[in-house]
């Protein structure tokens, strides 16, 4: 049996942060607070054997791409220290390409350098990712199956849904082979259904 994750008041600290970051903000459109999705997030990584750091970081892992870039990065680094900054800033697809008033890439370009980057990225990385993508394909497979939902649920993406399956396909197609196991198996099965959806 292995040992059991302990949480410290950091993981207190770190959810309180996270919740004054992305407090007022939802899910893609939905009404579910966006906090939801973190917990989700760092329960799953705590479930497949993740640490405090590891969880901290799953909080925490759009707080630098969605609000606040290099200035947030830093006060997590200051806050959480150097393991979760660098977790949370290999997270997020558009930190290197974004300052104050910069714009994005484009939405192509940026997960092409996203699934480029899993290629290379050590288990750390590949957990929190992993657990993230996961969630998110649950939330679209859930709300696909909703019948007030359904189809409408590709329209909430900025891309087409043959775009979005490919991501997810060139996903788990990445984390497969880098973080087999249950979980990446789980990603897979939910992109089949998907796509046959």
């Amino acid at each position: 049996m292995t040992k059991a994750t302990i949480l410290t008041d950091r993981f207190d600290r770190a959810l309180l942060y996270a919740t004054h970051v992305h407090g007022g903000q939802t899910r893609k459109g939905t009404a579910i607070p966006y906090v939801a999705h973190l917990m989700a997030v760092a329960g799953t990584v705590l479930e497949y054997g993740g640490d405090e750091d590891l969880a901290i970081a799953a909080l925490l892992h759009d707080s630098v791409e969605d609000q606040g870039g290099k200035a947030r990065l830093e006060d997590v680094r200051n806050r959480f220290g150097e393991r979760v900054a660098r977790v949370v800033e290999a997270c997020s697809d558009s930190l290197a390409d974004t300052g104050a008033g910069e714009r994005k890439a484009g939405w192509q370009e940026r997960k092409d350098k996203y699934l480029a980057h899993l290629k290379t990225a050590d288990e750390d990385i590949l957990r929190v990712s992993l657990a993230d993508k996961v969630h998110n394909a649950r939330a679209i497979l859930r709300d696909l199956r909703k019948p007030e939902i359904g189809e409408k649920i590709w329209s909430r993406f900025s891309q087409p849904k043959e775009r979005t399956l490919w991501y997810y396909t060139s996903l788990a197609d990445i984390f497969r082979k880098k973080l087999p196991g249950q979980l990446a198996e789980e990603l897979g099965e939910i992109v089949a259904v998907l796509k046959k959806g």
